[in-house]
């Protein structure tokens, strides 16, 4: 771009932004939604059996089959309005699981956040770690038909955005194999 074109450009974003701000506010926000990517919001937990020692590795991770049955799963599930994201992967934990965690008890991932291939999904990522003999697990039978253990080297079959979920963590077919992450 030339230096003359540039400084035309320059000039004017500068008058698109005097005139932007000069709007009402809430002008202002109505724009701003209709012209930015809006996003679905979901909270995910990965829950890993860590034995009777808490600062041990990782032996299992807790998957769930829910319908249509297609592959193992995570506990996750979209936010509620006004819902953060803490809170909201206590709940799903709690649904889907029966173990009702205390907000101190889940750790955020790292990465915390992953957005989806489509782009339009973000999800939030939270880690938990327990004694698998010292929960109880409880499904309903309608959203969860099933949740079981399952060692980390030794996966069943996952869906596919539960195998990209846990191969950025380095678990499961999907992971790097260079990379290895047991909680």
């Amino acid at each position: 771009m030339s230096p003359r074109r540039s400084a035309l450009r320059t000039r004017l974003t500068a008058i698109g932004y005097g005139i932007f701000y000069r709007l009402p506010h809430k002008t202002r926000l109505r724009l701003v939604r209709l012209a930015t990517p809006k996003y679905t919001i979901g909270a995910v937990v990965l829950i890993f059996d860590v034995g009777t020692d808490p600062d041990g590795p990782a032996r299992r991770v807790l998957l769930l089959r829910q319908p249509p049955g297609r592959g193992w799963t995570l506990p996750a599930g979209l936010l509620n309005r006004g819902e953060t994201p803490l809170q909201g992967a206590l709940r799903e934990a709690a649904e889907e699981t029966g173990i009702e965690f205390e907000p101190d008890q889940l750790s955020p991932a790292k990465p915390n956040a992953l957005v989806h291939t489509n782009g339009r999904w973000v999800d939030t990522v939270f880690t938990a770690r327990v004694d698998a003999d010292q929960v109880e697990l409880s499904v309903d039978g309608a959203e969860v038909w099933e949740a079981a253990w399952h060692a980390l080297d030794d996966l069943p079959k996952l869906t596919v955005a539960t195998g990209r979920l846990l191969g950025t963590y380095g678990l499961g077919p999907d992971a790097p194999a260079s990379q290895s992450s047991h909680g």
